[in-house]
């Protein structure tokens, strides 16, 4: 699979993960640097192929993340002889009665609720590896929270807790610590979380049209690989597609309304190649490893609901361009009165995001030396 060697976060959690008696953790570690493979090896390690019903679960917060992660487990566990892995994300129906016979379950919180409770079709108490991924959504967002400490509170005593995430608010931390017993605990130091090997700049615009214009000339003056645009509505990323496909670029549009079906062919050929530039709102903010995808363009910055910026956010969207350590640029788009935004974000992270004039092509053609 191409891993040479193991990542820090690999050499750091997995001695923790694979120890006897199991341990439990907590790990924040940056996006792209292998937590998905880390928790896969550890779950692909405490499964008994003799034995065939269901032994480790891993809850992702958005389709698209279970079906990446199934992925990396299935390709890890190639010569794993007798070991299954099963998805129970929407759009996947079992009859009740159905006798599930595959070791791992990767799943969104709401179908993988329906599985244990209300069809019974597995037995929660026989799970030896209960992974949360992109945990700190997974325990904040009020569904999403109720529904993994739901199925949280009826694992035995002995199943090994796994908890990842690239980012950890502080009271999400406690809480975590609260509904895990005893973990270990691996967490970065916030001068530790800016992406160094991404390049962050900001261009100042007047309104969307001018931000069109200013996309246009980077899109005209650097040889863009794969890019994925973030914005902040639905109506927004379908304007911006508009445009683009108008304009005779090839690029495909994501966001929470499509069919789950949509969403995994437009992820898939946004992997292979075929599109090069992926327009979406937060759907894709997480988790989605794309290796080709060198550019990150903010349209819109991420703020929270007090229209305050969204930190975390902000580091799960650019953490798309420069996986493992690879070199990655962020491009934000910010009106006049969004500065503050900008500014909120360098004194957070300790970085600096540097002003570029999107009329300037010499410049912008430099960034790419």
């Amino acid at each position: 699979m191409g891993f040479n060697r193991p990542s820090k976060i690999q050499e750091t959690a997995l001695p923790m993960m694979l120890a006897d008696p199991p341990q439990n953790l907590i790990a924040q570690s940056q996006s792209g640097t292998g937590k998905t493979a880390a928790f896969a090896l550890a779950m692909l390690s405490r499964v008994n192929p003799a034995e065939k019903f269901p032994q480790c679960l891993c809850l992702s917060p958005t389709f698209e993340l279970a079906e990446q992660t199934g992925q990396v487990v299935e390709k890890m566990g190639k010569f794993c002889v007798n070991i299954g892995v099963t998805y129970a994300v929407r759009g996947k129906r079992l009859p009740r009665g159905t006798v599930v016979e595959q070791q791992i379950i990767i799943g969104t919180p709401g179908t993988l609720l329906d599985w244990c409770f209300k069809l019974k079709l597995l037995d929660i108490k026989k799970i030896r590896v209960f992974v949360l991924d992109e945990a700190d959504v997974m325990i904040n967002k009020q569904n999403f929270s109720d529904q993994s400490v739901r199925i949280q509170r009826v694992l035995s005593p002995s199943c090994q807790m796994l908890l990842f995430s690239a980012t950890y608010e502080d009271p999400v931390l406690l809480f975590a610590q609260r509904i895990v017993p005893d973990p270990n605990i691996i967490k970065l130091r916030r001068e530790e979380l800016t992406l160094n090997n991404i390049r962050q700049y900001y261009l100042l615009c007047e309104n969307k049209e001018d931000k069109y214009k200013a996309l246009c000339n980077i899109y005209g003056s650097i040889t863009v690989g794969q890019a994925i645009i973030f914005c902040q509505t639905r109506k927004n990323a379908k304007w911006l597609s508009v445009q683009l496909l108008n304009d005779g670029h090839q690029v495909a549009l994501l966001s929470g309304e499509l069919a789950v079906e949509q969403r995994a062919a437009i992820i898939q050929r946004f992997r292979e190649g075929k599109h090069k530039v992926l327009i979406t709102t937060n759907v894709c903010a997480r988790g989605i490893d794309v290796k080709q995808v060198t550019i990150v363009v903010n349209f819109s910055l991420p703020t929270n609901l007090e229209d305050f910026a969204d930190f975390d956010t902000y580091l799960h969207r650019i953490g798309r361009a420069g996986r493992f350590g690879k070199k990655g640029i962020a491009f934000n788009m910010a009106e006049k009165h969004k500065l503050p935004l900008i500014f909120a974000i360098e004194e957070h992270f300790k970085t600096t995001i540097k002003l570029l004039d999107p009329d300037d092509m010499e410049m912008l053609e430099k960034i790419e030396d």
